[in-house]
């Protein structure tokens, strides 16, 4: 049985980039598979790149939930 990933952060949830002022969308939690790292995957809401950050790094402050939804 896989260990459930214990994260700030849900499917779903809007963050903003605490350096950039940009928004993300969070939209699943993966895992690497070399290495079992886990991490997020997210989208850039201003032109809908797709990111993968490590979970700690996520996690470590530089990403906060958005208050309001940006426009």
């Amino acid at each position: 049985m896989m260990k459930t990933q214990n994260t700030f952060f849900s499917p779903g949830q809007i963050l903003k980039h605490l350096k950039t002022g940009g928004y993300y969308r969070i939209l699943h939690l993966a895992k690497i598979e070399a290495s079992l790292e886990d991490v997020y995957v997210y989208e850039a809401l201003s032109n809908h790149t797709i990111w993968i950050r490590p979970q700690l790094e996520m996690q470590d402050g530089r990403f906060i939930p958005a208050e309001i939804h940006p426009t």
